[in-house]
């Protein structure tokens, strides 16, 4: 396997396959990988006979080095291998008296540690030791562009399928947690009809809480429709509904919308394959909102667009602003984004 593009989906490749390795270090902002291939390691590698004699699990706040290295130094009892995990990693003491086991790793053992909210600096010789033993991964976040593949997977992998519209709800509602993410999915999986794989904006509605007229995702359609009377109803239902639409989020997401509608107009090719490409989506069909965007605004109407959202930003947080509401934040952004 290269160690430099270490993938999830190659480590539970090999996981599968049963090629395992002395040592993993699970690093990194986002929880979910980390947890999906400890996960997998305490569930498969051993049988739960085994489990009970050659499986440890110990967290980083409880532990420090020198027990950790005592306990994968042993030898398995009637099995081919011990598991230790090491969770909540980032807390351990003495991490870097690893490189010293690491020298001459004990074979039968799968050392696994789960460093989550951070990274190991690679250029040290900790990071190369266990490169050079094992496995150094890091879990990245997910960029907001790349949530409706990670839907669209998840959802086929769990036999079920998903209209468009019912993954931008869940994209933009949700957001970037995947832990948070995949529950909502599985909420909705099991809360599907007998006989039904389809999951509909409508079944989003009844089980999650999310209006599927009055949403982000409807918001930002309205505006790049420049329908003025769809987008304030919007506003409205958020202003009376703060706690499911807060003010952040639809910031957050539009600022996402327009710095990627500004880069759009530097797309050499101007098809949706080509601004798809160029953005970095993952199906074309999601360029077609950029497409539309840029015939009914510049570029120099994006950048002052921007420019608003950012001073709607810091008004909601109360800079500069002594009495304005979030209602009252965003019809004003919204006349400013239309007018």
């Amino acid at each position: 396997m290269p160690r430099q593009e270490v993938t999830f989906e190659a480590i539970l490749k090999e996981l599968k396959a049963k090629k395992y390795y002395p040592i993993y270090y699970l690093m990194g902002e986002e929880s979910y990988y980390i947890d999906l291939i400890a996960d997998y390691i305490a569930d498969h590698v051993l049988t739960d006979t085994e489990k009970e004699f050659n499986q440890t699990i110990v967290y980083g706040a409880d532990t420090d080095m020198a027990s950790v290295i005592n306990a994968a130094k042993r030898y398995p009892m009637m099995s081919e291998h011990q598991v230790v995990i090491v969770k909540e990693a980032q807390a351990l003491r003495g991490l870097d008296e690893l490189s010293y086991y690491l020298q001459k790793p004990q074979k039968s053992t799968i050392l696994v540690f789960c460093h989550k909210h951070g990274v190991l600096d690679r250029r040290k010789k900790l990071a190369v030791e266990i490169e050079k033993n094992g496995i150094l991964f890091e879990s990245k976040r997910l960029k907001e562009v790349q949530l409706p593949a990670f839907i669209n997977s998840y959802m086929k992998q769990r036999g079920a399928d998903i209209e468009s519209k019912a993954v931008s709800m869940l994209a933009d509602f949700v957001g970037t947690d995947l832990s948070r993410l995949s529950g909502e999915m599985e909420k909705l999986i099991i809360t599907l009809p007998k006989n039904q794989t389809r999951i509909t904006p409508e079944l989003i509605e009844r089980n999650i809480g999310i209006s599927k007229d009055y949403n982000n995702f409807e918001l930002r359609a309205a505006l790049i429709e420049k329908d003025i009377l769809k987008a304030n109803r919007i506003a409205k239902y958020f202003e009376e509904n703060p706690k499911n639409n807060p003010i952040q989020l639809t910031l957050s997401l539009l600022f996402g919308f327009f710095s990627n509608l500004m880069l759009a107009y530097y797309a050499p090719d101007k098809s949706e394959q080509g601004v798809a490409a160029f953005l970095g989506l993952k199906s074309p069909w999601q360029a077609r909102e950029y497409q539309n965007a840029m015939r009914k605004y510049s570029g120099v109407k994006t950048m002052h667009i921007i420019s608003y959202i950012r001073y709607a930003d810091a008004a909601s947080k109360g800079i500069c602003n002594a009495s304005a509401n979030d209602g009252d934040i965003l019809r004003e952004l919204i006349f400013r984004i239309l007018h």
